[in-house]
């Protein structure tokens, strides 16, 4: 069953905060996160010293996000695009649509996870929240230079509840449930249908499921791109790979893990072959439900960094395919290991300015193939009936034999045309002595 960590309402400061870790089998690729400001309601259960963080601003929201502005040379490619006319579907425990930062650009889609909350609970949203302001936040004031910015701030984000956080109510109900097994398979149908461009999964389980392997397919068969987080496991093995996450290690799916800020693997992040690229994830600031302010940690902020840059190369390619705008990821990245790929950092760190150009280069060279045998790249791969595929093995040895039977029946038919014509010849010169 999906879950997710809790965001632990911890002390502003800038120090790492405290490596995350899964808690059940399956659990949402998070860590904890630090609140900048709280409503008069949440800073009064925090700590002390999280009071003393809720006098915070969203003024000091903007420049602590610019390392990683930086990072992802975001400024130039804004120049490009900023996502507009792009759905991003945040699959997740839900987004508050009121966020002066977020207000505008949230469609509140279907609730997944409906009657596992007593009747009457609203949701929290913290996470989904979160993920959402990172994707597509607008900032708000005066040109929108305050609050958090997202990697695509034009972009619109598709709210899909699929999660519920650990402090709600409901939470013990969804994950032992068996109604509740497959809403991610469901959601991902369900943003797909409606239109996401691009769809973020910041969240995992230990196991796949038949029907969440379908839906995958579902999406890319229909050219939506999926980013997943690998997840936060990697301290609990060091020097050995983390175990795979779901849905981050199917195929076709953009796994991302996380780096610190020398964009080095960050130590929770999981390290196995399913890494595809990295972003940063550690200190990273976003928005919370009722206009507050995080500061965390975890595959989940950078997954929701990839989603963005994925929704910036579908506003200005829309029409590449799930694996081109990977391959657009991949080869522009910087930071790249020795070798050009490690598992902890995939092919290396997202960078979307180089991502753009890149995904412009595969979007002028692309061409589709045409004629009978072509496969229309707007129908599912394999819609037809089966062709049964004939096996046919080599022996070798019988081969030797045959060849030798072959040889010297070659050679017979070689020497019975010789005896002939010179029988032939024999015959010719007994009826005319003149050739002789």
């Amino acid at each position: 069953m999906l879950t997710r960590l809790p965001l632990a309402r911890l002390p502003l400061v800038r120090s790492p905060l405290a490596g995350s870790r899964m808690t059940r089998a399956a659990g949402v690729a998070a860590a904890g996160v630090v609140l900048l400001g709280a409503s008069p309601a949440t800073a009064a259960s925090a700590t002390a010293a999280s009071a003393t963080a809720a006098s915070a601003t969203a003024d000091d929201v903007r420049g602590g996000q610019q390392p990683v502005l930086d990072t992802l040379e975001l400024p130039r490619a804004w120049r490009a695009t900023r996502g507009g006319g792009v759905t991003v579907a945040v699959l997740d425990s839900g987004v508050d649509p009121l966020h002066r930062d977020l207000a505008g650009s949230v469609t509140v889609g279907k609730d997944f996870t409906k009657g596992a909350n007593p009747p009457g609970v609203r949701p929290l949203r913290l996470h989904g929240t979160y993920m959402a302001s990172l994707i597509a936040g607008h900032g708000h004031g005066p040109g929108g230079s305050r609050g958090v910015i997202g990697v695509a701030p034009e972009a619109e984000i598709l709210s899909v509840r699929v999660i519920l956080e650990d402090e709600e109510r409901g939470f013990r109900v969804f994950d032992t449930d068996p109604r509740f097994e497959d809403v991610m398979a469901r959601g991902i149908r369900y943003a797909v249908d409606r239109g996401a461009d691009v769809i973020n999964l910041s969240l995992s389980k230990d196991l796949p499921s038949r029907e969440e392997r379908a839906a995958i397919r579902y999406a890319i068969d229909r050219g939506v791109v999926l980013v997943a987080a690998a997840g936060n496991d990697g301290a609990r093995r060091p020097g050995r790979a983390a175990p795979y996450s779901y849905p981050a290690a199917f195929p076709g799916v953009v796994a991302v893990g996380a780096t610190d800020g020398r964009l080095r693997r960050a130590t929770f992040s999981n390290g196995n072959s399913s890494v595809v690229v990295a972003a940063p994830g550690v200190d990273i600031l976003g928005a919370g439900p009722g206009d507050q302010y995080w500061i965390g940690r975890g595959t989940s902020q950078a997954t929701a960094l990839v989603s963005g840059v994925a929704a910036l190369i579908k506003a200005e390619c829309p029409r590449l395919s799930p694996p081109l705008v990977a391959r657009a990821l991949t080869a522009s990245a910087t930071d790249r290991p020795p070798g050009g790929y490690d598992t902890g950092t995939g092919f290396g760190v997202v960078n979307a300015r180089r991502a753009l150009a890149e995904a412009r280069r595969l979007a002028r060279h692309t061409e589709t193939a045409t004629g009978g045998q072509a496969q229309d790249p707007a129908s599912p791969v394999g819609g037809g009936a089966a062709v049964p595929v004939r096996v046919v093995a080599r022996d070798r040895d019988r081969a030797r034999v045959y060849g030798v039977v072959a040889a010297v029946a070659a050679g017979g038919a070689l020497a019975s045309m010789a005896t002939m014509y010179l029988l032939v010849r024999r015959v010719r010169r007994a009826h005319n002595p003149q050739d002789a």
